[in-house]
């Protein structure tokens, strides 16, 4: 099977069915970012835009990474962001995107205290704390290519994340503690 980085430069060489296959590999990571993001319905036409980005883009892609996730990540998260800064102007709405990813999963959490301890702690992390964190967890990415996303340094989204983790884990001990003393 050859990497995507074979595959987009074929693409580039005028193979344009090459794309199409980083495009299937990865449509249904991509989509599913969007749409934790910005919910299933939305996210079918923003996957669309990455799409037609990506394509547009792909001449500078760097074909020595085998992976294209990360780059494709990166296109994700610029056409989410101009999303909401487009459904934030149409409707004058304040600077937090309009849909909660966090709702969702509210309902699939084992324990409702630690649950809602979890959530609350996740919204009050700092954004680019939470979106190093998202991206580790929910898109499974290493740190390494959440700094590719990103456009940070490695070692930047190491040091967001390790923050993040920490109070995450602060918290979810506190919750804890607080369901074992209300259970006895």
């Amino acid at each position: 099977m050859d990497t995507d980085g074979i595959l987009m430069a074929r693409s580039v060489q005028g193979h344009p069915d090459a794309f199409v296959a980083v495009a299937q590999r990865h449509g249904v990571a991509i989509h599913g970012y969007l749409a934790r993001r910005a919910g299933r319905q939305v996210a079918d036409d923003l996957l669309a835009d990455v799409w037609v980005r990506a394509f547009a883009a792909r001449g500078g892609y760097d074909s020595s990474y085998d992976d294209a996730r990360p780059w494709l990540y990166g296109i994700a998260r610029n056409v989410l962001r101009a999303h909401w800064r487009s459904a934030q102007n149409a409707a004058l709405a304040g600077p937090e995107p309009t849909v909660d990813p966090w709702d969702d999963i509210v309902d699939r959490l084992d324990s409702a205290a630690s649950g809602e301890a979890l959530i609350s702690a996740v919204r009050r992390l700092p954004p680019a704390e939470r979106e190093v964190l998202l991206l580790v967890a929910w898109e499974q990415l290493t740190p390494s290519e959440a700094a590719a996303v990103l456009g940070v340094p490695a070692g930047t989204a190491r040091s967001r994340l390790h923050r993040a983790r920490a109070t995450l884990r602060r918290v979810l001990a506190a919750a804890s503690r607080e369901t074992d003393e209300v259970s006895t």
